[in-house]
């Protein structure tokens, strides 16, 4: 059964179990439109698992440590235009870089905090109001740091650096000259070829993951004044420099790829195709 109703300011339709909802304005065409469907849940069935039981060596991340570092940070930061007053500040911590300088304990990161800054503008005003837009401004701040680490019981994996070594065979020759006789023999190296091994070892790398960020957050305005040519209530000020101080709790994870023993399971059996 269908059902199909209009007014003045927008529709609805019904198909079944899906609704579409338009919503328009007096005299202009539909500006948003919703599509949502009821669905059906489907039937699942359990399949048993088939682990191996019996022991294994498996290749795994391993945690080397885990941290949560102090970062201060000062910056000022310029609005496009003047602002009456700061409305919302949203925050994201990004990190760019994690790494840890091998046969060292040192960590170096690299990031910026993503802030959107919604802001107040002067639009009309008189000296008991003042009327304007809700812009916003989105901006990078960047930091960077190196910490020293404390491994948890696990260090990271030696490295092993690459190796090249020459060899050369053997070479019997005869020998002319005034100096030698017809039974002396040149027992040397061959100089007319070049040898050599070459051994590379391509090392794991390790890496970090980005557990949690807690931001505490200082923002002053700089010089605000009062505007020149527009009358406000005495109160306000416009400004469009604001200096922040923040300080970040980062909390991160190290972590390296390495081959873990994993002990047989007691009292199971492993199937055939396990």
């Amino acid at each position: 059964m269908s059902y199909l109703a209009n007014n003045q300011f927008g529709a609805k339709v019904s198909y079944g179990k899906q609704e579409i909802n338009s919503a328009c304005k007096p005299g202009k065409s539909v500006c948003a439109d919703v599509h949502a469907t009821t669905l059906v849940d489907a039937v699942n069935n359990p399949v048993g698992l088939a682990p191996i039981t019996s022991g294994v060596v498996a290749k795994i991340p391993v945690v080397l440590a885990e941290l949560t570092v102090q970062v201060n940070i000062d910056s000022i930061n310029e609005l496009p235009e003047p602002a009456i007053e700061i409305k919302k500040i949203k925050k994201h911590l990004k990190i760019t870089q994690c790494l840890l300088l091998q046969n060292t304990n040192m960590l170096f990161v690299k990031g910026f905090v993503r802030k959107n800054i919604e802001y107040a503008t002067l639009g009309c005003s008189n000296a008991k109001g003042i009327c304007g837009d809700i812009k916003h401004c989105t901006i990078d701040v960047p930091f960077k740091f190196t910490t020293p680490i404390e491994f948890n019981g696990i260090a990271p994996a030696p490295v092993r650096n690459r190796a090249e070594a020459e060899f050369e065979y053997f070479r019997e020759r005869d020998i002319f000259g005034p100096d030698f006789a017809d039974k002396d023999r040149l027992l040397s190296g061959d100089l007319s070829e070049f040898n050599q091994t070459t051994t590379e070892y391509f090392n794991e790398l390790p890496f970090c993951e980005l557990i949690s960020s807690r931001i505490v957050e200082f923002d002053e305005y700089l010089n605000p004044t009062k505007p020149h040519k527009a009358t406000v209530p005495f109160e306000e000020r416009i400004f469009n420099r604001i200096e922040e101080k923040v300080v970040i709790y980062i909390t991160l994870k190290l972590l390296q790829k390495r081959q873990v023993a994993i002990g047989a399971v007691a009292g199971t059996t492993c199937p055939q195709d396990c």
